[in-house]
């Protein structure tokens, strides 16, 4: 697209030098090399095929996920004599053979000789010990280092040798970590630990990209049968017989059932009978005459594959007959691909089923699992109402919180102060993309399937406008253009002739009733920041039509006569934005006075509310309240008045003071504004939304260029980390398995869905660090 000829005033000159300078500043920062805290921990690890091996994977692998130059995660691999492995050296630094006294020694001697390291951490079950347990002892006794124990099982009702032995774990552990509350209880009441060396994290879940179910179903040939699951290592303790002597009753019902038995013969159980279990399974298939309605994937499953057979069952069945097995990580899979579950009563499905998302029946009664079974079949509501409160209980123990757990436990171990660095995960547009369609992008969403129903919102739209600019101007991607075609395209379909705009539309494309409902003005002001900024940045993009552009010039040009009307800070705010970046390509004086008869109303509103301890422009502190003071800077950039960035300095730094509280930013509640007058840490944690952190990193980010030596970057990045999980409840917002963000921080959870504003916020503040 061709445009006039402009002369950059001196003040553009100025920003893009300061930006320039800021893009420096970040590329050293980014290549600063600082020392990290070791971290060895002792338990099996794979190749090795145990619970425990698949367990330290998925939390070393999240550990190094979740944080860069914090921790150096290692292994100590435990093996025995006879079964030995090849490792990645990468993971892997030694090996304990946990039958061979000499190893404890000589491992106990590397851990106390290695300076780096700072912690040690051991994943503990009474079977991996249980040939040197007085060995095993001694040589924690012996380490020098800070110690973790992971108890996977915590026994009830001990013997006395057992109980003298955890005791003796626990005093010469810093610190003891358990999975259940029940886990905590048992160590507290029968084995007398003080609870304030107990720390529960929850056994981590994967975040899964859910995908319909009647694909899945197709992809796997069973599209036309019902199907209950259960998968993991086969053994007697599974206790299969039970769920195959029910399904007689069950097939009565529902003629098209079909049990899948996904896993293999635990490796340990065949060195020593080979596949004499599965074989007897399959004989009572066959002597139950059943053998059309069981299929066994007989191999070790692949975590992809895994997740699309759990997500695929209408209902997993759980039949350990052991009452003392504390967790299972098998349960813990099927909970995270919202798996309706039907369980035998293990201290874990009593504790997390308690919520309602399944069923629990009594050990090895297969009569009363078939009647479980057969009622929750019959129950269509019943099923989609347990998958919903499995896939919101499930968030919490998301791997990546596992991670923050641990995370925060480690630093408290560690003698050198260490702050935790989250790392940024990669740009990820696959959320956003599935939520737009040709019309726009849909306004909200059910977990992370886009809800039609719902609609469009011009809101939604101009903020996906604007960040879709922003990926076309790191990336330079053709795609990226189409998408904001389309978003363009909404925007100006909902001026009207009085060049104002509407901002609710339905599916079918017909604006709605809110529209008359709602005061309007702030969404007018972000298409004006959207169309603005795609103005300036896509200029020269020549797979955008000159037409397209031209309307855009008009839209803007005929609504800045209307923005004298506004009196809403907020859309006063968003729009200097836009037309400020709006004239850097075309230079209007008009646009200039319309920028600076805004930013005036900005200043007089802050003149009338402003006192020495209050220096705002309205007697509260509601929501984007970052874009004000924003806004302003802007404004002095467009127009020269000084008074404008005198404002907004002291506005902003006012703003600041009041929603970083100890190293982590909290937002203004939407459900508690902040009043005059009014203490902020009185303010009852919950109702922040990702849009609030967004706003203010943008806004931090324009400070930081204009005042580089203020300390804006690092609350740049604390800010961010809220989306990390640096916030009141330690828990991820973002979700890097979909793209998408969730909808918001409550005081006890977090809202699973993730919508367009969510999630258009996440990635507005992710490509602030580009």
């Amino acid at each position: 697209m061709k445009t006039k000829q402009n002369i950059p005033s001196p003040v553009s000159v100025l920003f893009k030098e300061k930006r320039n300078d800021y893009r420096r500043k970040l590329s050293i920062q980014k290549n600063q090399n600082t020392p990290l805290a070791k971290v060895i921990m002792v338990a099996t690890y794979p190749p090795r095929e145990c619970g425990i091996a698949t367990y330290t994977f998925d939390l070393r692998s999240a550990l190094e996920t979740k944080f860069e130059n914090s921790f150096d995660v290692k292994i100590c691999a435990l093996e025995t004599k006879q079964d030995k492995y090849s490792y990645n050296a990468d993971e892997v630094a030694m090996i304990l053979t946990t039958d061979d006294v000499e190893s404890y020694e000589s491992t106990a001697k590397k851990i106390n000789e290695d300076k780096d390291l700072e912690i040690v951490m051991i994943q503990h079950e009474f079977g991996l010990f249980k040939s040197n347990e007085e060995a095993f002892i001694k040589f924690l006794k012996s380490i020098t280092k800070p110690i973790v124990i992971a108890f996977h099982t915590v026994l009830p009702e001990p013997n006395p040798d057992l109980e003298k032995n955890v005791k003796e774990l626990v005093a010469i552990a810093s610190k003891v970590t358990v999975m259940t509350k029940s886990s905590a209880e048992l160590l507290i009441n029968t084995y007398g630990v003080n609870p304030d060396k107990i720390k529960i994290i929850s056994h981590g879940t994967h975040l899964v990209k859910h995908l319909e179910k009647s694909i899945l179903k197709e992809k796997y040939n069973v599209f036309d049968r019902k199907i209950i699951s259960t998968f993991g290592f086969l053994g007697p303790g599974k206790s299969i017989e039970t769920t195959l002597k029910a399904l007689p009753e069950v097939i009565e019902q529902h003629p098209d059932i079909l049990f899948l038995i996904v896993g293999k013969t635990h490796p340990t159980l065949f060195n020593e009978q080979g596949n004499a279990y599965m074989d007897s399974l399959q004989k009572m298939v066959d002597d139950l005459k059943i053998s059309n309605h069981v299929q066994f994937v007989n191999k070790f499953v692949p975590l992809p594959e895994l997740l699309e057979y759990l997500q695929l069952s209408d209902c997993y069945v759980f039949t350990s007959k052991d009452p003392n097995q504390a967790v299972s990580g098998t349960f813990s899979y099927a909970i995270s691909c919202g798996c309706p579950i039907i369980s035998t009563p293990i201290p874990h499905a009593k504790e997390v089923l308690q919520e309602g998302q399944g069923l629990l029946f009594e050990f090895g009664n297969s009569k009363q699992l078939a009647e479980k079974m057969n009622g929750l079949l019959n129950d269509d509501e019943a099923l989609e109402g347990m998958k919903m409160k499995s896939l919101h209980s499930s968030s919490c123990t998301a791997w990546d919180n596992a991670a923050i757990s641990h995370g925060h436990l480690f630093t408290e171990l560690i003698k050198t102060p260490l702050q935790l660095r989250y790392k940024k995960p990669d740009v990820n547009l696959d959320h956003l993309k599935a939520m737009t369609t040709n019309v726009g992008i849909i306004q909200f969403s059910k977990i992370d399937t886009p809800d039609l129903e719902s609609g469009y919102t011009l809101d939604d739209n101009a903020r996906a406008l604007i960040t879709i600019c922003e990926s076309y101007k790191s990336t330079k991607n053709p795609e990226d253009l189409e998408l904001a075609k389309i978003y363009i395209n909404f925007i100006l379909k909902c001026q009207r002739d009085n060049c104002l705009f509407l901002n609710y539309v339905d599916q079918y494309k017909n604006f709605t009733t809110q529209n008359s409902e709602v005061n309007l003005e702030d969404s007018n002001g972000r298409a004006i920041w959207a169309l603005g900024y795609a103005y300036h940045l896509l200029e020269e993009a020549i797979d955008i039509d000159t037409t397209l552009f031209q309307n855009i010039k008009w839209s803007i040009n005929h609504f800045s006569v209307q923005l004298n009307e506004f009196h809403s800070p907020r859309a006063l705010a968003f729009a200097i934005k836009g037309l400020y970046f709006y004239n850097l390509i075309e230079n209007e004086d008009e646009i200039t006075e319309t920028i600076h008869n805004a930013a005036s109303k900005l200043a007089h509103l802050y003149h009338s509310h402003y006192e020495n301890d209050w220096k705002w422009f309205e007697p509260y502190l509601t929501y984007g309240n970052s874009a004000l003071p924003e806004a302003l800077l802007y404004a002095w950039k467009s127009t020269g008045e000084y008074e404008f960035k005198q404002i907004a300095k002291e506005s902003f730094d006012f703003l600041i003071s009041k929603i970083f509280i100890d190293d982590a930013i909290r937002v203004i509640s939407n459900k508690n504004w902040l009043m005059k007058g009014v203490d902020e840490n009185t303010i009852t944690p919950g109702g922040e939304q990702p849009i609030d952190v967004a706003y203010t990193i943008l806004a931090l980010k324009q400070f930081d260029i204009e005042y580089p030596n203020e300390g804006y970057d690092d609350k740049m990045e604390t800010a961010f980390n809220w989306f990390l999980g640096n916030n009141h409840l330690k828990q991820i917002i973002y979700n890097p398995c979909t793209g998408g963000c969730h909808d918001g921080l409550e005081a006890h959870n977090v809202n699973l869905n993730q919508g367009a504003e969510s999630t258009v916020s996440y990635l507005l503040a992710r490509f602030a660090f580009e």
